[in-house]
């Protein structure tokens, strides 16, 4: 049954594609916005059904909910709305989708479904809106038609009769979870790196999987979870679902708008709508929103990020480097590179803010490339002596080449943990996983098996022969702060069992072969002298040969 309603799901969201493939937006900039908002509208509105009906039984046997709605009292229907659930959007009558649809052959039929979505969103402002790092309120719903050129009536009719013919209230009532599945079908076209030089990239599901399991090893409760660059959210919501959703506040910020309205939706389909009033956009790094009521940097529990790790910050480096963010930034700011401005390592400066904002107790894991791990010198060794002097490592995975299909950059995971006093597993993963094809690029699939490998390995603090080593903290430093594992494995001597008669003669044979070149190299040693003894050397009268002294 589950598998039937995800097919039904997945077929919705490619025919409102197909709708607007047919009117000229196809993969057109805005075609991510009419498709993810069209869907959460419908889903709202089937929640909303399921929700009202849980409240009101006799509006679940009533021949039409929403026709018993309508007639309800104005009284009784604001009581009903104060009884809803705090992810269910409070709708009016005039929002149902079947009121929708029992209008859409009136004229100007585009505008009626523009305004029924920017009422919804300003009617629910408070539960929905996602905040800017200066205070403005961006809306759940935008003017959805206003992309098409020509045939809006048409084309808003043809989004709505798309709606109809699926229900998601068994979904809820029946308590199925397929929505993380759901949401990485809806943006599979919407998250890629086409979006310019904040481009997002989605987390591969093993990543994310593998810093959720590895972060969370038993049950906790009232805990905050941020992500500074947080996307569309992939890394928050696989580490929720495994603390549970219930038990736990989200927090991020990221510096695309886009990334903040696919993660509000995200927090949506994932029951974690409470935490949507704690999603920013704004940049992290200059701006960095979430404070404690004195007005510090807030400290959190757990943090997650893939941050980017290249990107031309030259226009605000300056503003970075001031008293107030020399405690931020401990091991430094990357100067500005004028011929390779957007090869500047920013992924330091992130990292460097996820260190600074971890609680007394907290833990995080960040994707890294893998060169920081054993960089010699400069930011990347100040912060992994920073992480050993402290003692807040857990440990490093080193994933396999192309994890990423999008980025040829080696990875690494680093995890990190204030309270960890003694080993630190390093684990070296990069011959695992299977290499595919992912369009034009290739990218590596680890199994579940494999998956699974790495994070039992991790947690139990194993070490595995050529694949993982615990070491101390000392170590490390002896190390100069080297985090690959490689650098620790035991060095390995073949040894070949011969016989002493065997030994004798290979011992004779490579005896000869020495005096052999000794031989050879006095032959060549006497011709060389009687060449020099042929030459006669006589330097010029007069020539001063002392050398010169520095400066002359």
């Amino acid at each position: 049954m589950t598998r039937d309603f995800q097919k039904q799901a997945i077929t919705l969201i490619d025919d409102l594609k197909g709708v607007c493939a047919n009117y000229g937006l196809g993969n057109d900039g805005n075609e991510f916005k009419i498709i993810t908002q069209i869907f959460l509208y419908k889903f709202l509105n089937d929640k909303f059904a399921h929700e009202i009906k849980q409240i009101d039984p006799k509006l679940a046997k009533a021949p039409s909910w929403e026709d018993a709605l309508r007639k309800t009292k104005k009284a009784d229907y604001e009581m009903l709305l104060l009884q809803l659930g705090g992810g269910t959007a409070r709708l009016r009558p005039e929002h149902f989708l079947a009121s929708l649809y029992a209008r859409q052959n009136e004229p100007d039929f585009a505008k009626t479904l523009d305004a029924t979505l920017l009422s919804i969103a300003a009617l629910n402002s408070d539960i929905f809106s996602v905040m800017t790092d200066d205070g403005e309120k961006q809306p759940l719903f935008d003017a959805i038609t206003e992309f098409v050129s020509s045939k809006r009536n048409d084309f808003a009719r043809a989004l709505v009769n798309k709606l109809v013919n699926f229900s998601f209230e068994r979904l809820f009532a029946e308590k199925f979870d397929f929505f993380a599945t759901l949401f990485e079908y809806l943006i599979k076209d919407y998250n890629k790196d086409g979006g310019g030089k904040y481009a997002e990239y989605y987390t591969p599901h093993a990543v994310a999987k593998i810093m959720a399991s590895c972060l969370v090893t038993r049950e906790v409760k009232n805990v905050t979870c941020y992500d500074p660059s947080a996307g569309s959210g992939t890394l928050l919501m696989n580490l929720a679902h495994a603390i549970g959703e219930e038990k736990c506040s989200i927090y991020s910020q990221d510096i695309s708008q886009k990334s903040s309205s696919l993660l509000r939706l995200n927090l949506i389909l994932n029951k974690l709508v409470h935490s949507i009033p704690n999603i920013i956009q704004g940049n992290t790094i200059l701006h960095p929103y979430h404070r404690d009521d004195r007005g510090a940097l807030r400290k959190f529990d757990y943090i997650v990020s893939n941050p980017p790790f290249k990107l031309d910050f030259s226009d605000f480096r300056d503003e970075l480097d001031t008293k107030a963010n020399h405690e931020r930034f401990f091991a430094g700011i990357p100067k500005v590179t004028p011929k390779a401005r957007d090869k500047m390592a920013i992924y330091s400066l992130f990292l460097q803010h996820i260190i600074y904002s971890l609680g007394k107790k907290g833990k995080a894991a960040v994707v890294v490339p893998t060169g920081f791990i054993t960089a010699q010198a400069g930011i990347d060794k100040g912060i992994r002596q920073h992480l050993v002097e402290h003692r807040m490592l857990a440990g490093v995975v080193s994933m396999p080449s192309n994890i990423f299909a999008t980025t040829g950059t080696n990875v690494s995971i680093l995890f990190l943990d204030a309270t960890n006093q003694g080993d630190i597993v390093l684990i070296d993963a990069s011959n695992l996983g299977t290499k595919v094809k992912d369009g034009k690029n290739q990218k590596t699939l680890l199994s579940t098996a494999e998956e699974d490998q790495i994070i039992r390995v991790f947690n139990a603090r194993e070490a595995v022969e050529d694949f993982s080593v615990v070491v101390s903290y000392e170590e490390i430093a002896a190390k100069n702060y080297s985090l690959s594992a490689g650098q620790y494995f035991d060095v390995k001597v073949e040894h070949v069992a011969i016989t002493p008669k065997q030994f004798e003669n290979e011992l004779a044979t490579r005896t000869g072969r020495l005096k052999s070149l000794f031989g050879e190299s006095r032959k060549l040693d006497l011709q060389v002298e009687k060449q020099l003894a042929t030459l006669a050397v006589s330097p010029a009268k007069g020539r001063d040969r002392s050398p010169q002294r520095s400066g002359e």
